[in-house]
C-alpha cells in the first residue's frame, strides 16, 4: 500500500494547491504515519424503496479511520440510514501479504453529524491496533489548503489515494461549518483532513438532506470539514452497540415554531426585535406543561436573546434548546397577546424517533412493524388515541404484499387480534401462525381512512 502511495503522491498534486503551500514532508508524514490506521470497509447495503417497501441489497466499499486501539473505526454517515443498513461489514487493514480482515458490527450513528462508527471485532482481545489522533483547531481560514486520503475507484482495485481541496468559505450559523472549495470523490468521503502541519484536523464529507434525516445542521450538497469538535466525544467515550437504537440526550421543547418577521412584529405592535412564533404545541410535551399557547412570541429562552427574523434563523433557536440542561427549571421571556409574560419551563429528553424506533420483522407475512413515536405521529397527523403499529417494509411477493398492505400504513388489528403496540403485533402473528386460517383480515389506518386488507398465507411454503 506504501509503495503504490508514494506512486499517487507524485501525480496528485492539485492544479488548486501547489506543492510549494503544502511541503512534501506533509505527503510523505500522510503516507508513513497516517497510513497504518486507514482502512478499507467492506460491506452489503440493504435498501429499502420507500415506495413500495421492497429491500434490495448491493456491495459497497467505504474508507474507515481507526481512531482507538481497540478498533473503533469511523466512516461516513451515508452507511446507515433510515432505509439504508449495513449488512456483513469487513475491516481490511495493511496491505499485501500483510493485509487482514475482520469481521466488524455497526454501533452508534450519531444524530448531529453525518458520520458512522464500527467495532472490529478480533479474537485476540488483547490485540491493540494502530489509530488516528485528532487536533481541535478552530483556527482554520478562507483559502487554507488541506490534504485527504480516500479510496479509488474499483478500476483501480480501490487503492488508497491523495488528494488536496482548500477551504472555500467558513459559516457561523447554526455552527460552525467549513465548506470546501471543489467536489469530493466518493470513495475521499470520511477521509481525513490534514492541513500544512500535518495535523488531523476533521474528516471530509457531505451533511444529509432532509428526506435522509438530515435536521437543523442540514446544508446538503455541499462538501464540507467536519471539524474534530463535533465527533470527538463520541471517540473519547465510544459508543456501544446497543446505544445504536435509543432515545436522545438532547432537550425538548415540544412546539412548532416560525420567526418573528418585521411585518408581524408590525401588525402585533412588537418589538422589531425577532423572536420566535409559537405556531404549535404538541401534547404532552415541556412546552404544554410549561402553559405555552399558540400564538406565543418567545423573545428570550434561559435569559438568551432569541432574535429570529427569517426562517433560516430558526435553526438558532432549535440549537439553543437541544444544548439546555435538562429536568430544571429554565425562565423563558414571552409576548401573549401584545403584553409580556415570564414562566418557567423545564425541558425533557428528546422522545425516540421514528429511525430509531424498535420493530419486529415478520417472517411468515412478509411485514417489518415498527412502534409508533412522536415525529411519526406529528408526520402522519394522528391523533394521541390512536394506537397500533406503522409498517416499515413488506416484502416483494409476501402474502403481505399481494394483500396491498404498504408502507406507513398503521396495523390496528391483526387476525383478529387487537395491535395497540408492537408487542401486541408479535403476540398476533405467532397466534394466527399456530391457528393457520385460510385467510387473514387485517384492520389499517391509511391516511385519514381506516379499511380492511386480505391475506392469504401459503402455510406449506
Amino acid at each position: 500500500m506504501h509503495k503504490y502511495i508514494t506512486a499517487i503522491v507524485l501525480g496528485l498534486v492539485s492544479t488548486l494547491v501547489t506543492a510549494q503551500e503544502i511541503e512534501q514532508k506533509i505527503y510523505q508524514k500522510t503516507t508513513d504515519d497516517f497510513m497504518p490506521a486507514i482502512c478499507k470497509v467492506n460491506y452489503a447495503m440493504e435498501i429499502r424503496n420507500n415506495q413500495s417497501g421492497e429491500m434490495t441489497r448491493r456491495n459497497a466499499t467505504a474508507i474507515g479511520l481507526i481512531v482507538s486501539e481497540s478498533g473503533i473505526v469511523m466512516t461516513h454517515g451515508h452507511m446507515h440510514l433510515d432505509n439504508r443498513k449495513p449488512l456483513s461489514i469487513k475491516i481490511k487493514i495493511g496491505s499485501g501479504d500483510d493485509e487482514k480482515e475482520y469481521e466488524a458490527v455497526a454501533l452508534k450513528k450519531p444524530d448531529d453529524v453525518n458520520i458512522f462508527f464500527l467495532q472490529i471485532e478480533s479474537d485476540d482481545e488483547d490485540e491493540k491496533f494502530p489509530y488516528l489522533t485528532f487536533k481541535a483547531d478552530e483556527t482554520s481560514k478562507i483559502g487554507e489548503p488541506l490534504l485527504s486520503v480516500g479510496l479509488l475507484g474499483p478500476a483501480l482495485d480501490y487503492e488508497p489515494g491523495i488528494q488536496a481541496h482548500r477551504i472555500g468559505a467558513i459559516i457561523d450559523d447554526p455552527r460552525l461549518t467549513y465548506c470546501l472549495d471543489r467536489p469530493i470523490s466518493f470513495g475521499y468521503i470520511g477521509g481525513p483532513a490534514i492541513n500544512q502541519a500535518g495535523d488531523i484536523v476533521g474528516v471530509l464529507g457531505f451533511e444529509l438532506t432532509s428526506a435522509e434525516g438530515g435536521d437543523i445542521y442540514t446544508r446538503s450538497g455541499q462538501p464540507m470539514m467536519f471539524q474534530t469538535d463535533l465527533f470527538k466525544k463520541y471517540i473519547d467515550t465510544p459508543p456501544s452497540k446497543e446505544s445504536l437504537n435509543g432515545d436522545s440526550d438532547d432537550a425538548w421543547l415540544g412546539v412548532f415554531t416560525q420567526p418573528l418577521t418585521e411585518d408581524f412584529a408590525e401588525y402585533w405592535d412588537l418589538p422589531n426585535e425577532g423572536g420566535v412564533i409559537v405556531s404549535t404545541v404538541i401534547a404532552g410535551s415541556p412546552a404544554q406543561r410549561s402553559g405555552l399557547k399558540s400564538g406565543d412570541v418567545i423573545m428570550s429562552f434561559n435569559e438568551r436573546r432569541v432574535t429570529a427574523k427569517q426562517p433560516q434563523d430558526i435553526n438558532a433557536f432549535t440549537k439553543m434548546v437541544r444544548e439546555s440542561p435538562l429536568e430544571e427549571p429554565l425562565p423563558l421571556k414571552l409576548y401573549r397577546e401584545g403584553k409580556p409574560v415570564d414562566i418557567a419551563l423545564t425541558l425533557t429528553k428528546r422522545p425516540k424517533a421514528g429511525k430509531d424506533a424498535n420493530e419486529f420483522e415478520d417472517k411468515i407475512f412478509g411485514i417489518t412493524a415498527r412502534e409508533l413515536t412522536t415525529d411519526v405521529r406529528i408526520g402522519l397527523n394522528l391523533a394521541d388515541d390512536v394506537e397500533g403499529v406503522i409498517i416499515r417494509a413488506v416484502k416483494s411477493g409476501s402474502p403481505a404484499a399481494v394483500g396491498r398492505l404498504r408502507p406507513n400504513f398503521i396495523v390496528m388489528q391483526f387476525g383478529g387480534h387487537e395491535v395497540k403496540n408492537l408487542e401486541d403485533f408479535q403476540a398476533a402473528v405467532d397466534a394466527v401462525s399456530k391457528e393457520k386460517p385460510e385467510e387473514i383480515t387485517v384492520f389499517c389506518r391509511v391516511g385519514a381512512n381506516t379499511a380492511f386488507f386480505r391475506m392469504q398465507p401459503r402455510w406449506n411454503d
